[in-house]
């Protein structure tokens, strides 16, 4: 069976089972031959050029195994066969922290004062602070949970807004009714058609004056001119892993707008998240090698 691999190290954790023969391609250099070979495909963290026509190449496929949670760039494009799964749960640790770190350093100034260092100048000022505050997490799934452990010692009130309401967490619909009152929100949705520019101008002026919003989702579920007309106004803070476009083009107005932290996509990108992800793609290929059941089937919108 042959099953492409997005690096070497995937190659090595797979490369022991039966009857399996990795091909690496990482996206970056030529398509290796034989892609109507390919039983699995395991593609790289960023999507590779030309999706639609290597899909239609890939004649033998039966399991696309993506290494993101988000699945959305291959979801429009799958042949009718093929399961497609996704790594839930290797980006908890690194998300959650990214996004506590994020509100520290943004809350408490961090840029600022790291600037002013380079400048050799001592700028006291009190700053804002974590604590007491009211933190809504807006995508309330796996990494949302691991988002509230981590903040379970910065003495924070945690409120929980999901796709659909259930015991302790919020259904999506009551969210205007719930923004006002947040000092901090946080962005963890799937990109879907209905989470596309979820975050407009009418969703930042429910903002409460001086909250902060945390995008560590996807950059389309921000309108992105409204946030730079937000931050400008002055009424709320950012902290942005995530933003639409992406890469973010050198001269783009969010680059020098107001009380904005951005990160370049880095938020699961950490040695944990490689060491899960190779652990979730060898327990994968074994469950399909068994003709076990898969995790993480994806079988509706997300």
């Amino acid at each position: 069976m042959k099953i492409w691999v997005p690096s070497e190290a995937a190659a090595g954790v797979l490369c022991d089972l039966p009857e399996v023969e990795c091909v690496v391609y990482d996206g970056k250099g030529p398509v290796p031959e034989g892609a109507e070979k390919a039983e699995v495909w395991i593609p790289p963290l960023m999507p590779v050029a030309d999706l639609p026509a290597l899909l239609a190449r890939m004649t033998s496929l039966r399991l696309l195994q993506t290494v993101t949670a988000g699945v959305d760039a291959y979801r429009p494009h799958l042949p009718e066969g093929v399961t497609l799964c996704n790594a839930r749960g290797v980006h908890d640790a690194g998300t959650a922290e990214w996004a506590v770190g994020a509100m520290i350093a943004v809350l408490r100034e961090f840029s600022d004062f790291a600037r002013a260092q380079a400048r050799g100048e001592w700028t006291y000022h009190h700053t804002g602070v974590l604590a007491d505050s009211t933190v809504l997490i807006v995508g309330y799934g796996s990494i949302g949970e691991a988002l509230e452990r981590r903040l379970g010692g910065f003495e924070v009130d945690v409120v929980r807004v999901a796709r659909t309401a259930r015991p302790g967490v919020h259904g999506l619909d009551e969210l205007p009714g719930l923004l006002p009152g947040a000092d901090v929100v946080v962005l963890l949705v799937p990109s879907t058609p209905e989470t596309t520019g979820m975050v407009d101008a009418a969703f930042l002026g429910a903002m409460r004056e001086g909250a902060l919003l945390v995008n560590a989702a996807r950059g389309p579920v921000v309108d992105t001119g409204a946030l730079v007309e937000a931050l400008h106004g002055g009424r709320i803070l950012a902290a942005l892993d995530v933003t639409d476009p992406e890469p973010l083009p050198p001269g783009h107005p969010l680059w020098t707008a107001p009380g904005v932290f951005v990160t370049p996509h880095v938020a699961g990108s950490s040695p944990a998240s490689v060491r899960r992800t190779l652990k979730l793609l060898r327990s994968q290929l074994l469950r399909y090698l068994a003709d076990e059941p898969l995790k993480n089937v994806i079988t509706g919108s997300y």
